[in-house]
């Protein structure tokens, strides 16, 4: 251990030169590896669900003797948008409505159907359903700071209930490291401060548990951004 008083500060050994060279190619590496892994790990997942489905003969193994990873992938995709491309028309329409009303005169499967259509129609579904902003709360108690997303302006009775002089917006509270988790608070517009940050680097935020954080802003729009911030306090004083 090199002593701030020594005249000659020792160098580092050549064990420590190589583990410092390891870890460095970790860093560089681990990340392209682990996605590499796990994009060619979904796409085994895809082929082991789809191409037991398929007939053996339109299946390319039987061609070429060899299993294509990925083969399973193109299939589920081209059923996918043939599936798509019937149901925008009057026929498919019909026909998906019938099997609806089919699968709600069952209970048990009505719920589970409704439940898994409402999380795909929000996940997949082409339309605004977006997180707009992302944002500062007071969260769980005043003085404490969490991120959250702004997703809509509250409507209806939650928006009519409360005793509140202004709008009420749905504010999503991520988990760390896990953002897909969270709370939903219901917050006036006044207590919630918009960040300018993007969605997504806030999202990085959160899941690197703070240790990721967005680029640093020049001075002068950090300046503009204070200013936005106190001109809305006084707004709401």
């Amino acid at each position: 251990m090199n002593s701030p008083f020594d005249k000659d500060p020792r160098r580092p050994g050549l064990f420590a030169g190589l583990r410092s060279s390891f870890l460095t190619g970790l860093v560089v590496i681990a990340p392209v590896g682990l996605t590499i892994w796990f994009i060619w790990t979904l796409i085994g997942w895809v082929d082991g669900v789809v191409l037991p489905l398929v007939p053996y003969t339109f299946q390319p193994e039987k061609y070429i003797g060899i299993n294509l990873r990925g083969v399973g992938v193109i299939i589920f995709l081209l059923f996918t948008i043939i599936v798509g491309w019937v149901a925008k028309g009057l026929i498919g329409r019909s026909i998906l409505r019938f099997a609806e009303s089919l699968l709600e005169g069952v209970p048990i499967v009505r719920s589970i159907y409704s439940g898994v259509k409402q999380i795909a129609e929000t996940v997949f579904a082409q339309s605004d359903r977006s997180f707009e902003k992302a944002c500062l709360i007071q969260y769980p108690r005043k003085g404490i700071w969490a991120i959250g997303f702004v997703s809509t302006q509250a409507k209806g009775e939650v928006a009519a209930r409360p005793e509140v002089a202004g709008d009420l917006l749905s504010i999503f509270v991520p988990t760390t490291p896990n953002p897909t988790s969270g709370f939903l608070l219901f917050l006036p517009r006044e207590d919630v401060v918009e960040l300018d940050m993007t969605v997504e680097d806030a999202a990085k935020l959160v899941i690197s548990a703070g240790l990721v954080y967005p680029h640093e802003k020049e001075p002068a729009d950090l300046a503009k951004a204070k200013l936005r911030a106190e001109e809305k306090r006084r707004l709401s004083a």
